[in-house]
């Protein structure tokens, strides 16, 4: 290579590498490869070669394509009637159907067949989407003034996102309950990045919107937008421009409430009602407790609470193997991801701060009345749906995030790892307990 050659080189990496928004989208692109590398890494081989036990979004794209809204027929074998709704004669898939959308041209190539799609594969593929949004995120907040030290940090930051909690185990498990989290987490963390400053009101509104479709409990992270609307809309003196604010607010209402529409045309036209989701006609061996208490009650508060604080490794006496388990209800946050803990002590507390908390706690809230603690899992899953809000209260927050904040990353990463490689997998059965009726969380005496 001569020098004319090197000069092009170079112009080429100063165009790109220079240039901060192209290297912002390097570095996020750069991300979501080594996120999907390490999941990969540690998925089942299987995960590659077929589909996945609990394949309903690529069985709800396979109904759309042939003109249907339920399955056609009884469940397939293999998914053995887990999850599925019984309305009449007919079967349905009652999650939120976004993901399957995202699974359907997958659904069309494989012959419109969902056993001919590895459907767990191509939920890894997206599952670097994420921790790259995050990225993006923390460097917009870095741009609003809100920097959690420098680029370098913000990027392993966004890769501690990734491996150092429950979205690396949920990343690659392929099977519904943990798809849904890794579309609903890219949403979030979208809906987050176009939400700051409330600058782009519909795109805002489009992934809250898409979000609802895929997780509900993302319907509650409205706040943040709302509140920067509030906050952006404010005059030098104080005042409100209230026609900025009602555009704002409409261009960002609307998708949501097209969203909603959707959900509730979609329940109707499946269960005669709109406002039935089809959860209470689940073939599930807990059905009574939801006849009995509903989806949602304080019944199950003092459980959601115990799991998310308290649920620890159980440790075998000497001498006995494994050397610890798992109960299937998870691990507590604050063991999967002890970094969380410093979002205890922020440094500084502006409105930003308060926004992302509250919208933090009204996704929380309601899941922790919800009848099912997430179960089975390696850790309390939900927490994808609010993760975006927290790692962002860091750089929000100005915390210090040093010798012992990097100190309980490694520990994060380490425990995560191992969930992503033993969790559902063969042969590693032993390390888990999963007690069919769900009474038990703590270890027997």
């Amino acid at each position: 290579m001569g020098p004319e050659s090197f000069a092009v080189i170079e112009r080429l990496r100063a165009s790109f590498w220079e240039n901060p928004r192209r290297r912002r989208w390097l570095l996020a692109a750069l991300i979501h490869a080594i996120a999907v590398a390490g999941f990969a890494l540690l998925a089942a081989p299987e995960l590659f070669e077929t589909h996945t036990r609990y394949n309903h979004f690529a069985l709800l794209a396979e109904g759309w394509l042939t003109g249907r809204l339920d399955l056609g027929g009884d469940p397939p074998a293999h998914a053995g009637q887990n999850d599925f709704a019984r309305y009449g004669d007919r079967w349905f898939v009652v999650f939120p159907p976004f993901p399957a959308l995202v699974l359907l041209p997958g659904v069309w190539l494989a012959g419109g067949e969902a056993v001919r799609l590895a459907d767990g594969a191509y939920f890894l593929g997206l599952a670097g989407l994420a921790p790259a949004l995050v990225f993006l995120v923390l460097e917009k907040l870095a741009r609003m003034g809100y920097g959690v030290g420098d680029q370098r940090a913000r990027v392993l930051l966004s890769l501690l996102f990734a491996f150092g909690t429950v979205y690396f185990f949920c990343a690659v498990q392929g099977t519904v309950w943990y798809a849904a989290h890794v579309v609903g987490t890219a949403l979030a963390a979208a809906y987050v990045l176009f939400a700051l400053g409330a600058e782009r009101p519909l795109a805002a509104g489009v992934a809250l919107g898409l979000g609802l479709l895929t997780r509900t409990p993302l319907c509650f992270a409205a706040p943040l937008f709302v509140l920067e609307a509030w906050r952006t809309c404010r005059c030098e003196r104080g005042a409100i421009d209230r026609r900025l604010l009602a555009l704002k607010l409409a261009g960002f209402a609307a998708p949501v409430l097209l969203a909603l529409a959707v959900t509730l045309l979609l329940n109707w036209a499946r269960f005669g009602d709109g406002f039935e989701f089809g959860y209470r006609y689940l073939t599930v061996r807990w059905h009574d407790r939801i006849e009995r208490w509903g989806l949602f009650d304080y019944h199950y508060l003092a459980r959601n609470l115990g799991v998310v604080l308290t649920s620890l490794p159980w440790i075998a006496p000497p001498g006995q193997s494994p050397p610890f388990q798992i109960n299937a209800h998870g691990l507590a946050l604050w063991v999967t991801t002890p970094g969380y803990l410093w979002l205890l002590w922020p440094r500084r507390r502006p409105a930003l701060f308060w926004s992302l908390l509250a919208s933090a706690l009204a996704i929380a809230v309601p899941t922790l009345f919800y009848q099912n603690t997430g179960w089975v899992q390696f850790g309390y899953r939900f927490s994808c749906d609010y993760a975006v809000f927290l790692f962002a209260l860091f750089a929000v927050g100005g915390y210090g995030l040093g010798r012992w904040f990097r100190g309980a990353a490694v520990l994060s990463v380490v425990v995560n790892a191992f969930g992503a490689a033993t969790f559902g997998r063969r042969g590693y059965e032993s390390y888990y307990v999963v007690e069919p009726t769900q009474r038990v969380l703590y270890q027997p005496d």
